[in-house]
């Protein structure tokens, strides 16, 4: 079939996340025309879909993809029950991934235990969601789970970052092109295409999609949505396109270059504190405590020391923001023998002589 420009960029672009992960053609077979089938030991690639018009686009542009680079395509839908109905849409979600020719197609049905250690329903069920796809993942040999998030996506979470996280560049970067998580890579292909673009696609492949209710896709574009609405949904209808607007300009392009650039200095800047992070922290042996040897992070350079810090709460899997961060390297850089410091998710920190020591209360 003769493809669209939309189409054709999706697949250049789901092409090169897969080749910039190792995953390419498996045999000259697959560049000829035909049906071919991939073999039963060659890679399977996971998409993550919630039945929703960027996933389901994903689903069949990758599809697509995986046919002509001789690999399996599957799909894992995640149900959290946290809305009414959740259940039919998940099963819709599988029978278009199914149509399209996916194969696995697994559904996990999950509990959100809500909110908790400070998080909020949608930090616990995003958290939830990744326990879920990893399992799935290693279940089945995965080499990546491909998401759906797009550009409109990334601006969304440069801005929410900026305003909401004091995180500095780390904000500013906002999502990686691919990640690791639980020794499961995900990728995000469509970090350059448009939620406008996603739409098309699903429309040129005659697709219906789910559009999540809390996206408040009926409420007039003229009207703001109300406080109850998930932050990201109020950002969407209504903070960036007054923003666009505004300035008169394409906002959402703007947020996403300038996270291409501030990627880079990131990745720069992790490198280095990759370094320091080796030669200060350690865990104990069942890895619910890390001690940091003060001398190499008073050494360091702030910028670096900080990311060192946050990298060792982050393996706790500790709910931290900046003031957290700035309060441990206080211990190094201010030590006059203050006592302990409480920390989120019942954890606490303090100075024993050259040590800085992060353990679970009790």
């Amino acid at each position: 079939m003769a493809y669209s420009a939309t189409m054709k960029k999706a697949i250049g672009d789901v092409r090169s996340a897969l080749a910039t992960v190792g995953i390419s053609r498996q045999s000259d077979n697959f560049a000829e025309h035909g049906e071919h089938v991939p073999e039963a030991n060659a890679p399977t690639v996971l998409v993550a879909c919630s039945g929703g018009r960027d996933s389901l686009a994903l689903a069949a542009v990758s599809h697509t993809v995986c046919g002509m680079l001789g690999i399996h395509c599957g799909a894992v839908i995640v149900d959290h029950q946290l809305q009414a109905g959740s259940g039919k849409v998940s099963q819709d979600a599988a029978a278009r991934c199914e149509s399209l020719g996916l194969n696995p197609v697994i559904v996990r049905t999950i509990n959100v235990e809500g909110s908790e250690s400070g998080r909020s329903t949608e930090d616990a069920a995003r958290q939830a969601r990744y326990v879920a796809i990893v399992e799935t993942a290693r279940h089945i040999g995965a080499a990546a789970v491909l998401l759906a998030h797009t550009r409109d996506d990334q601006a969304e979470t440069v801005l929410m970052d900026v305003l909401t996280r004091s995180a500095g560049i780390d904000a500013l970067a906002g999502m990686p092109p691919d990640f690791v998580r639980d020794g499961i890579r995900f990728v995000r292909p469509f970090l350059g295409l448009t939620r406008c673009q996603t739409t098309t696609i699903c429309r040129e492949l005659n697709m219906a999609w789910w559009d999540d209710p809390t996206n408040g896709d009926s409420v007039p574009p003229d009207q703001p949505l109300p406080q109850n609405y998930p932050l990201r949904s109020r950002v969407r209808h209504t903070l960036m396109p007054y923003l666009s607007d505004f300035f008169g300009g394409d906002v959402p392009e703007h947020l996403s270059q300038a996270a291409l650039v501030a990627r880079e200095d990131k990745d720069f800047l992790d490198a280095a504190a990759d370094d320091l992070y080796r030669q200060a922290v350690g865990f104990s042996s069942d890895g619910a405590a890390a001690s940091i040897r003060v001398k190499p992070l008073a050494q360091a350079h702030p910028a670096i020391r900080r990311r060192a810090i946050a990298r060792a709460l982050a393996e706790l899997d500790i709910s931290f923001a900046s003031t957290h961060v700035l309060s441990i390297e206080a211990l190094v850089t201010d030590w006059h023998g203050q006592g302990a410091l409480s920390l989120p998710s019942g954890y606490s920190v303090n100075r024993q002589k050259h040590v800085i020591r992060v353990c679970k209360n009790g």
